[in-house]
């Protein structure tokens, strides 16, 4: 009669198979920023950002955040460096909300970079070293955690690319500089706990000139160097112009990086000292033209080889396979005798059902035949 069950060899019949899928992100300034240009964006009027009471940062939506239908996109905040310097004079004792901005770098970095030997957290370099001079930490950072929604299990090194808006506050997109992870595929960093990390570049080659952040792939948060102590590049629309004097300055038009009623025409360091954290977020989301990245899903899988050779499976163990003591798919005594595989089972060893695998039509099997069913169950 028929076999029911037949034991897989782990050798030649089980495979773990590990596929990773990828989709194309992108995020448009229009949902980032609403309109570009102009200078009538007012806190808390655009539907699609949420602020909150404690002022630690924004959150963006691709639909006004009330709407069940709204989907989270990313984050934006602002930290400094408890031990950074800064373009103006006064130091960070005349930060605005500088324990929330302290705390926020504190935090970031602990999980991004760690503790060095003595517990104390390090702070982001500016090239990802360990180890290197003030100069090359950042002293301020601008932090864009993306939503898990978008990410899945991690961003696909060499995928990120930002059109970011590098003028006065006036116009902030009538020039823009492309941020992009140049060479990351290759020239990625795994000295950080929260996984893999690349730089991030401006222009066409990875030089260290030209590093403005940094992106950790795993964790899928982007941080941006605001003030490196003078060690390195800036994004060029966040960079602190200081004067011959040491004081940052205004550009010739007086034009600066931010403006507000309480505050006047500011420069990127003086946002950074007298401005609040939803002021600087929502500055720099008015020069977010475009986000684009792929994002990775990690499929692990076992695939389970089910043969049925000729001498097998040719008979039914189903009850209406025989009616009258006579198999039903027979005609003549001596014809072969035919069964219509639609189901492989998986049991344990103890013969307890694990998975069922329907075929999408009944397989024929005969003493004439034998196949070999692909079984694949992800997880």
């Amino acid at each position: 009669m028929a076999t029911t069950y037949k034991k897989l060899d782990r050798e030649t019949d089980i495979r773990s198979v590990k596929t990773k899928i990828h989709e194309v992100i992108p995020i448009t300034g229009s949902i980032v920023s609403g309109t570009y240009g102009g200078t009538t964006v007012e806190m808390n009027s655009e539907p699609n950002i949420r602020t909150y009471a404690h002022g630690m940062f924004q959150s963006v939506y691709d639909y006004p955040y009330l709407s069940s239908s709204a989907n989270h996109l990313f984050d934006l905040t602002l930290g400094v460096w408890p031990s950074g310097t800064y373009g103006q004079e006064g130091g960070l004792a005349t930060v605005t909300g500088s324990d929330d901005k302290k705390n926020m770098y504190q935090q970031m970095a602990q999980i991004l970079v760690g503790h060095d030997i003595t517990g104390n957290i390090k702070p982001f370099d500016h090239l990802g070293a360990i180890t290197s001079s003030d100069a090359q930490k950042f002293h301020s950072a601008l932090f864009m955690p993306f939503s898990r929604l978008l990410v899945k299990d991690e961003i696909e090194k060499e995928s990120f690319s930002m059109v970011f808006g590098t003028s006065s506050h006036v116009d902030p997109q009538q020039t823009t500089q492309t941020i992009s992870d140049l060479k990351a595929s290759t020239q990625f960093k795994s000295n950080s706990p929260a996984g893999e990390y690349g730089i991030l570049y401006t222009g066409s080659a990875p030089a260290s000139e030209a590093a403005v952040g940094l992106i950790f792939y795993q964790a899928g948060v982007v941080v941006l160097e605001i003030d490196g102590g003078g060690g390195g590049g800036y994004v060029t629309g966040l960079a602190p112009h200081v004067a011959a004097g040491g004081d940052e300055e205004l550009d010739a038009m007086g034009n600066g990086f931010l403006s507000s009623s309480i505050h006047g025409l500011l420069a990127v360091t003086g946002a950074i000292q007298s401005g609040t954290i939803d002021e600087f977020a929502g500055e720099v989301r008015r020069r977010i033209q475009s986000i684009e990245f792929r994002n990775t899903t990690e499929l692990n899988s076992t695939v389970y080889f089910a043969r049925a050779n000729a001498n097998e499976f040719n008979y039914s163990s189903n009850p209406t396979y025989i009616t009258s003591s006579k198999i039903r798919v027979k005609t003549e005594k001596n014809d072969a005798p035919v069964s219509y595989i639609t189901t492989v089972g998986l049991y344990s060893a103890d013969n307890v059902l694990l998975a069922t695998a329907k075929m999408s039509e009944p397989l024929k099997k005969s003493p004439n035949t034998d196949f070999t069913l692909r079984v694949r169950l992800d997880y």
